[in-house]
């Protein structure tokens, strides 16, 4: 019996999806977020098993809801005591802990099974554009979903090698700043 092992390694592994927020329908988001951390978005997508890629979001506050959900939408939660029903509304829940108001939409859309917690563990959010550390693991943004330009499947990428280029491209920006100022 043979032991090879094909592609299929390739096909599991993890790929960072990057998504900026701004402007972008909660529902929405949450529903493409939810398909990418369930690994529906790949051929070898299984219900049992978890395929799932990472997903980080940035600029989460300016996240908008349609309608007049921003003024009706309640998010509830219950201490289990005699009533101990609490009950946010949106707008506060935004302005207080808006990583939560995201992640329990993004939790909504996923199945209810044992998966879902591991699936939420790999929903990166951020308030502001800056991702920190996790940045440098990102290949894909949703903006074209398509590959950096510089992607070479051929040279090795690693987080050292993905700093350097940005140095390089805030270099760049920076001396086309100070020339156009200067001038």
């Amino acid at each position: 019996m043979s032991q090879a092992v094909g592609n299929t390694a390739l096909a599991y592994a993890r790929v960072w999806h990057h998504v900026d927020a701004t402007d972008r329908v909660l529902g929405k988001l949450a529903e493409r977020i939810a398909l990418v951390l369930m690994g529906k978005h790949k051929p070898i997508h299984d219900p049992g098993v978890d395929c799932g890629d990472y997903v980080i979001v940035t600029n989460s506050t300016k996240v908008k809801v349609s309608g007049k959900k921003d003024e009706q939408l309640l998010f509830r939660k219950h201490t289990m005591y005699a009533g101990g029903l609490k009950e946010t509304p949106y707008k506060d829940m935004m302005d207080r802990n808006h990583e939560h108001a995201i992640r329990q939409a993004v939790s909504g859309m996923l199945p209810k099974n044992r998966l879902r917690d591991r699936r939420l563990e790999r929903l990166k959010i951020f308030r502001g554009t800056h991702m920190g550390i996790v940045g440098a693991n990102v290949l894909r943004s949703w903006d074209d979903g398509t590959l950096p330009p510089d992607f070479d499947p051929h040279r090795i990428t690693t987080s050292e090698t993905l700093k350097e280029n940005w140095r390089e491209k805030y270099r760049a920006a920076q001396a086309a700043a100070n020339s156009s100022s200067s001038a």
